[in-house]
C-alpha cells in the first residue's frame, strides 16, 4: 500500500525546514496527529532520533513511535515503524524553486495486516490525514515568512 500526497508552500525552505522539524510544536498547528514529542534526539532529526504521535486512522486513536533511518536536512526525512503487523516507512522530500518549496510525501505499508486496512478503508483515512498534515504545515509555515 503507498499513499502519496504533495502540497507548495509559498514559503522558503528554511521556514518550511523549521516547522516540520520542530516536531514538539506541532500541536500547535497540526491537526492530523496529536501529542507530538521527541523520546530521543533532537530537532536536528539525526539517524536514529524516535519520537511520538497519536493519529487516527479509524474510530480509536492510535499512538505511533517512529525511528528516523534517513535525514538529510530540508531535503528529505525517511521514518520507518511498526505496529499491529504493519511496517510503514515515510518519505518526506522538500525542493525549493523560486522562494517556494514543494513537499512531497510517500508512505509505504506493508505486512500481513495491510489487507485488513484495506477492507476498513485505511488508505482512503491515511491519505485524508496526510492532506491535513500538509494543509496546515502550509498555514504554519506561510505565516512565518
Amino acid at each position: 500500500m503507498v499513499i502519496k500526497a504533495e502540497i507548495e508552500i509559498n514559503a522558503p525552505l528554511r521556514v518550511v525546514w523549521q516547522t516540520f522539524s520542530r516536531m514538539e510544536d506541532w500541536d500547535d498547528w497540526n491537526t492530523a496527529c496529536r501529542s507530538c514529542c521527541i523520546i530521543s534526539g533532537d530537532e536536528t532529526l539525526p539517524v536514529g532520533t524516535c519520537f511520538s504521535f497519536v493519529i487516527r486512522p479509524l474510530v480509536f486513536p492510535m499512538k505511533v513511535q517512529p525511528r528516523i533511518v534517513k535525514c538529510d536536512p530540508a531535503r528529505e526525512v525517511v521514518w520507518e515503524g511498526g505496529k499491529m503487523g504493519i511496517h510503514a516507512s515515510h518519505t518526506w522530500q522538500f525542493r525549493e524553486q523560486d522562494g517556494k518549496v514543494r513537499l512531497l510525501s510517500i508512505e509505504h505499508f506493508k505486512g500481513p495486516m495491510v489487507w485488513v486496512g484495506y477492507l476498513l478503508r485505511v488508505p482512503k483515512r491515511l491519505h485524508r490525514l496526510t492532506i491535513a498534515f500538509l494543509q496546515t504545515l502550509k498555514t504554519a509555515a506561510e505565516a512565518c515568512r
